[in-house]
């Protein structure tokens, strides 16, 4: 199991634009990681409490409705999570080199 995600973290990796990947676990500590230290305790500890203010948004509009992925963009850089309940892949992107993943 463990070289599939291995081989889908590569492929993800692989896209055209995309600048880095990583995955947290359910305490928002990165267990694996394509970027550099600094930056992926910083996304780690950011995408992390936004994504549970995200949940907590969908709850509200909806209980039976839960977060399954969400992407924020802007103009220098584009984030894609897909969080779950045990861990959460965090995906950061240039907007003007990607191609759809």
């Amino acid at each position: 199991m463990s070289s599939e995600v291995e081989e889908t973290l590569k492929r993800i990796q692989g896209h055209k634009g995309v600048m880095g990947v990583i995955v947290i676990n359910s305490e928002g500590i990165p267990i694996k990681t394509t970027m550099d230290n600094a930056q992926t305790v910083q996304y780690a500890a950011l995408i992390g409490q936004l994504t549970e203010k995200a949940r907590s948004t969908v709850r509200d509009l909806d209980p039976t409705n839960e977060l399954t992925f969400f992407r924020v963009r802007s103009k220098k850089h584009e984030i894609m999570v897909a969080p779950d309940k045990e861990y959460m892949l965090i995906v950061v992107q240039n907007p003007n080199e990607a191609a759809a993943l």
